[in-house]
């Protein structure tokens, strides 16, 4: 299986909107407005399952984020059992997975087995826009 390229699903817990940074914000605001003109529109779809929600986004292209938040900067997600597996899996698909400063998921060193960190992780040309605002 290969990620496509790009897709028009971007999948977030937007509940979460005003416990994101900025950049992940104007990220998420960018998907809304997207439309026929420049590459959309996109539809938000959020099951609450990363490996539900990176399925989906595999088969039909789109985006998975899980990013931090005010009272929980390093994330939810854990590296080691959670994140690490699903990079694997997205790279070999021709996706892309990172960290919130942008890191490669899989260049991460871990410094302890429970660590946590923000995941992001999809099609390529959506991960290279995403890094664009963070």
């Amino acid at each position: 299986m290969k990620f496509p390229e790009r897709g028009k699903i971007y999948s977030v817990n937007h509940g979460n909107f005003f416990e994101y940074g900025e950049g992940v914000q104007k990220y998420i605001t960018e998907c809304q407005k997207k439309n026929k003109s420049n590459g959309g529109p996109y539809t938000q779809r959020y099951i609450g399952s990363m490996v539900a929600d990176l399925h989906r986004n595999l088969i039909k292209g789109g985006i998975f984020m899980y990013p931090g938040t005010n009272d929980k900067p390093e994330g939810k997600l854990r590296l080691m059992y959670e994140c690490n597996p699903f990079a694997f899996i997205v790279g070999v698909a021709g996706g892309r997975a990172i960290s919130a400063k942008g890191q490669r998921i899989l260049d991460i060193e871990p410094k302890s087995l429970h660590e946590r960190t923000p995941f992001f992780a999809g099609s390529k040309a959506m991960i290279d826009e995403l890094e664009t605002y963070l």
